[in-house]
């Protein structure tokens, strides 16, 4: 991979091959010291021109466990607020020196813009643009949903596995979800089958040609027995800059698509119950189902510093040789040169 800007951008391979690395990753952060020196001397830049918590506070973590200098660069506060363009920005960032820009944009296509303009050198990873894309939170999804119905909970062997058989619904705002977007084309290639289930009005045009089945009644899916139920979010602020009239009301959306007790007790006992965040509690999932045992809503948060890690290893460390090996040691004797290649080499993840 050169930038991470979709999750159409993995084939099977390529995003096996994340979530076994994000497992490798993982498996370190189990330990006392965390931190690895995989990315020492390199540069990230967190780059958000959205409002943004835990997106940008894993990408930050995940960064520093692997040793990487991490410029976070907010909108508010910045230039932009002056007028600055993103074009600018970027060249700005570039002059000094960033590895790697991690973008959220408010503008569908903001982070192809950057990957192709020219603007950065480095790589570009998508932390969420617009209502379009959000390839790392459908990766730790993904793999939060195979430590659990391939894996056990974690107590099988997962690596080289895929999803193929898994039934997944997505319930809820799929109009405005880049989340349910980037999920549906990552848990397709993985092999899973995957049912979206809103109102007729949060279904986007378009979306029966996706590759999922398209439901707008709740309980008759769940009824079916998907090993997963995944609630979005109401975007209420997206749909308040719309005009709103989406649904009649919030306790006529709750009754209708909101996840709670009698629901959750409809699921087979193996079924997980996930959710991007943040959640709108008492609206599409209530307290009972976010707090049952079988959510695994905390589970996800802590899995996508493993997986943003892996991310950011596979672009910048994963496929290209160590910088000392690219003449970075000026004046090194051919000997020392190859000493220092191993001792590079034997910095990378071990499980």
């Amino acid at each position: 991979m050169r930038h991470l800007l979709s999750a159409a951008d993995l084939d099977l391979d390529e995003a096996v091959r994340v979530l076994d690395t994000a497992g490798q990753m993982a498996a370190t952060q189990a330990r006392e010291i965390k931190k690895l020196p995989t990315l020492r001397g390199r540069t990230v830049v967190n780059l958000f021109f959205e409002d943004s918590t835990r997106t940008r506070i894993s990408f930050e973590t995940a960064a520093k466990r692997l040793s990487a200098d991490v410029i976070n660069f907010s909108a508010k506060g910045s230039s932009v607020s002056k007028g600055e363009s993103l074009k600018d920005t970027a060249l700005t960032l570039q002059a000094m020196g960033a590895d790697a820009v991690v973008i959220r944009h408010q503008a569908s296509g903001a982070p192809h813009t950057l990957a192709h303009s020219g603007w950065t050198h480095g790589a570009v990873v998508n932390a969420g643009d617009g209502m379009h894309q959000h390839p790392t939170q459908a990766l730790l999804d993904a793999y939060t949903l195979r430590r659990h119905l391939v894996g056990d909970g974690g107590r099988t062997d997962v690596t080289g596995r895929d999803l193929s058989g898994a039934h997944v619904a997505i319930v809820g705002d799929v109009l405005h979800s880049r989340v349910a977007r980037s999920n549906v084309q990552l848990l397709r290639t993985l092999g899973a089958r995957v049912t979206l289930v809103a109102p007729p009005t949060l279904v986007p045009v378009g979306a029966h040609a996706w590759p999922a089945e398209v439901a707008y009644d709740l309980d008759e899916v769940l009824a079916t027995g998907p090993d997963a139920v995944m609630m979005l979010r109401v975007q209420r602020e997206r749909m308040s800059s719309t005009g709103g009239g989406f649904f009649p009301s919030p306790l006529e959306y709750t009754r209708g698509y909101g996840l709670d007790a009698r629901r959750l007790a409809v699921l087979p006992d193996h079924a997980v119950v996930l959710h991007p965040g943040p959640m709108n509690r008492g609206l599409e999932i209530s307290a009972d189902a976010a707090d049952s045992p079988r959510a695994v809503i905390v589970e996800q948060v802590a899995n996508g510093v493993a997986v943003r890690m892996a991310v950011l290893y596979l672009l910048l460390a994963g496929g290209d040789a160590p910088r000392a090996r690219e003449g970075e040691r000026a004046g090194a004797a051919p000997a020392e040169q190859e000493r220092t290649d191993v001792r590079t080499d034997e910095t990378r993840v071990h499980a």
